[in-house]
């Protein structure tokens, strides 16, 4: 297993913000095999720029090395042999899913033209996959960043559905700082629809890495070229993002992110999160400037927990980099029976 599936959802899929979309097409992948009591599966939620494929692979349908292969695999924390992992690419996203490169009714790509979404919606598209996949109740929500985001949702939404939640380099609720940031990213794509994505990563990828990281490699110096070292660096990962992802998705997920509270029409954070009955673990990256840690800790008070922060030099992608740590918080709350 491992390979892209899909699965078509009839519509209409009436949408959060108004509107609708007459019908989802889902892309996910899993690994692992579903036990006969169902009580084995879970749900992996990947960030902004990620995808189905978690574990690496080869083939077609393997766009992308895995960006969580340290998490999911033999021996791993979510061990196929144990665990029936589902991973699903998000609404609104490019890689197989519904969204603002899929074709409209009237045959042409949405673009532009794409409604806006919420984490609410993209988390009822989940819960009709699992429904389709015969999952009444997950064993783990986990996620990180965008992630995080759907995996409180689900556990907020879904009390009942949900017997624990990982909750990691994320919010509860957007800042106007993050804001801020991807609306300047939207504002870059939208004004240059050739070069924008590009430029939008560079805006976000210094918000992903902190800045103790980037002086120490690459501090004032300068290339043979002429180029600073580090906008060579930055170069680099608008050039591979520009390549794979598509700046209409972009523009949809970050607005969905800006929109971001689990609060909204639930009595405000700290009610909604009164609604979560899933054992919990919230981590968090001490570096982490683009969602520091004072985020996790109000959700870590909010469900009574301690608050685990994992100590990296990298900034917000210690999320993604340091799979030791983060392999051995999501192996210490599967294993834990409160």
């Amino acid at each position: 297993m491992g390979d892209r599936r899909f699965l078509d959802l009839p519509g209409p899929f009436a949408l959060d913000r108004g509107g609708e979309l007459p019908g989802v097409r889902v892309a996910y992948e899993t690994w692992g095999t579903l036990a006969a009591d169902g009580g084995n599966a879970v749900l992996v939620e990947h960030a902004l720029t990620g995808d189905s494929h978690v574990v690496g692979g080869t083939g077609p349908g393997h766009p992308t090395p895995g960006w969580w292969s340290g998490i999911v695999g033999p021996g791993a924390a979510l061990d196929p042999d144990r665990w029936f992992v589902v991973c699903a690419n998000v609404l609104g996203g490019c890689q197989g899913t519904t969204g603002p490169s899929s074709a409209a009714p009237d045959g042409r790509p949405w673009g532009p033209r794409f409604p806006e979404i919420t984490v609410g919606d993209q988390v009822r598209v989940e819960a009709a996959l699992a429904d389709a996949l015969g999952i009444e109740r997950w064993a783990c929500v986990a996620g990180g960043s965008m992630g995080g985001m759907r995996a409180l949702e689900w556990a907020v939404a879904e009390p009942d559905r949900v017997a624990a939640v990982f909750f990691l380099a994320s919010a509860a609720v957007a800042s106007a700082d993050q804001i801020g940031t991807q609306t300047t990213q939207q504002a870059a794509i939208r004004s240059d629809p050739v070069n924008g994505l590009g430029i939008a990563r560079r805006i976000a990828h210094l918000t992903y890495r902190s800045a103790l990281e980037l002086g120490a490699r690459f501090g004032n110096q300068v290339q043979p070229d002429g180029r600073y070292a580090v906008a060579s660096y930055l170069d680099h990962h608008a050039d591979k993002l520009a390549a794979r992802f598509d700046a209409g998705s972009y523009v949809v997920l970050t607005e969905a992110m800006n929109s971001w509270d689990v609060g909204r029409g639930r009595g405000g954070v700290e009610a909604a999160l009164g609604r979560v009955t899933a054992r919990a673990l919230v981590a968090g990256v001490d570096t982490d400037r683009l969602y520091p840690p004072e985020q996790q800790q109000r959700v870590a008070d909010a469900l009574g927990v301690p608050l685990r922060l994992i100590a990296s030099p990298y900034g917000h992608d210690g999320f993604l980099i340091e799979t030791v740590a983060v392999d051995a918080l999501l192996r210490e709350l599967l294993d834990r029976r409160d």
